[in-house]
């Protein structure tokens, strides 16, 4: 069975058809989260208690985790899993760490200084989907920066269970990374109460974290209106970059690794290589993925995945790097002979994964770059999460007498140019004032 379709060196209409996301009608979603989001708005806690029981089917009791639950949780985790976390908290640490910008400062002419003033979002809000995975290795990837940035407040909301608690190791990550404050609500309505604020759940200036068409749909509401976030989102996504001396069996685990995020992911696969030994190579690509199939759980997801995934075989490297930068992958990982030649040519893609050693499970968990990534092609204009989506940079100038002398003159002549005479007067009135 062939899981992947293969072509040589398309032609541009079906290298254009090939490279295209899974797309879906999103207009009745939009519909049903403006609902809801007029609902918190409108409402608040009752809304979410409301909103809890017809989409999660859960009665909450509380919206808040208590520090009682927190404890429980910590017992609930086992030693080995504290202990993993506990190293990926330390390299997410350390790589976010460097990133922390420090304000520069210049004369541009006499008495002209410009300095930049580095400070944190006061409160950001962090979404950590509960749906088919607890995905307690977000809570990582977000509060950890956050953290590093000094946000003075950060709030998590995550679906609860069937039973009205929140997954043991979620808590315990967002206690270890220094989350205030977690609730027990989910979806669209989860966003809602970040950006507009309930009695209970604090409002907050910037959004973070991934979720399914309905919460992407709140983001993008919110971010209109009042709420900024992180970036756009779709389904995840990978592609991978092989050359024929790369292991089949790791090209495999690659693509199978993206592929059970969810139905609609994309595992990508690109082969540098002639058209015969290229798809020799798939053929061994393809019996590596039957071989670890048969050993894997998640074929609900993996198997609509791999449907509308595809390989290409392209010769020269030029073509493979066109390729790369037009679908700005989320995840790139270059299995190739040189790694480092197409990584040179690389611009568009959201992290970048080099060598047959460079897993993108390393990205996604502990090696310390973060996993909050632009998808859908984003990657042609974002960046993913880091330190510097939790600051801000305020610009500060200030001018002496000296200074306005010498530049008042170019700000008069552009304001009377522009038509704008109140711009003018306010320099022209200055260097008429006898010192």
């Amino acid at each position: 069975m062939a899981y992947l379709s293969r072509d040589f060196e398309p032609a541009e209409g079906i290298l254009a058809s090939l490279l295209m996301r899974n797309s879906s009608d999103n207009k009745e979603v939009e519909t049903i989260v403006s609902e809801v989001l007029a609902s918190v708005k409108r409402e608040g806690d009752s809304a979410l208690f409301s909103l809890e029981k017809a989409f999660d089917k859960v009665d909450l009791a509380s919206l808040s985790v208590s520090e009682e639950e927190f404890a429980y949780a910590q017992t609930l985790v086992s030693p080995s899993l504290q202990k993993a976390l506990g190293v990926a908290k330390r390299n997410i640490h350390i790589f976010h760490q460097l990133q922390m910008p420090v304000g520069e400062t210049v004369e541009v002419m006499e008495g002209v200084s410009l300095s930049r003033k580095i400070v944190p979002i006061d409160s950001v809000g962090l979404y950590i989907p509960g749906g088919t995975a607890p995905l307690f290795s977000t809570v990582l990837m977000l509060a950890i920066p956050a953290k590093v940035a000094g946000c003075k407040h950060i709030s998590l909301c995550t679906p609860p269970r069937k039973d009205g608690t929140i997954h043991p190791a979620i808590l315990y990550a967002a206690k270890l990374s220094g989350v205030d404050s977690v609730f027990k609500v989910g979806g669209a309505q989860a966003i809602a109460a970040m950006a507009y604020g309930t009695e209970t759940i604090p409002k907050v200036d910037k959004i973070f974290g991934p979720g399914n068409r309905f919460v992407t749909a709140a983001k993008i509401q919110v971010n209109s209106e009042c709420c900024s976030i992180d970036m756009p989102a779709g389904p995840s996504e990978v592609m991978v970059v092989a050359t024929v001396d790369a292991d089949p069996s790791f090209v495999a685990s690659d693509l199978l690794s993206q592929a059970e995020h969810g139905k609609d992911s994309q595992a990508m696969l690109v082969v540098q290589a002639d058209q015969e030994e290229g798809y020799a190579f798939l053929d061994r690509v393809e019996e590596a993925l039957s071989a670890q199939l048969a050993t894997l759980d998640r074929h609900e997801y993996l198997l609509p995945s791999l449907s509308h995934s595809h390989a290409i075989v392209c010769q020269r490297l030029e073509t493979v790097a066109s390729v790369v930068n037009r679908y700005a992958p989320e995840h790139l990982i270059i299995n190739t002979t040189n790694p480092k030649e197409l990584e040179e040519l690389v611009t568009n893609a959201g992290s970048l994964f080099l060598g047959p050693w460079s897993c993108e499970s390393a990205g996604d968990y502990a090696s310390g770059t973060n996993h909050t990534l632009p998808t859908n092609g984003w990657a042609h204009s974002y960046s993913g999460v880091s330190v510097d989506s939790f600051i801000k940079k305020l610009t500060i100038q200030t001018l002496s007498r000296k200074g306005l002398e010498n530049l008042g003159p170019t700000i008069e002549t552009m304001a009377e140019a522009e038509l704008l005479s109140a711009h003018k007067n306010a320099v022209t009135l200055r260097l008429r004032r006898k010192a």
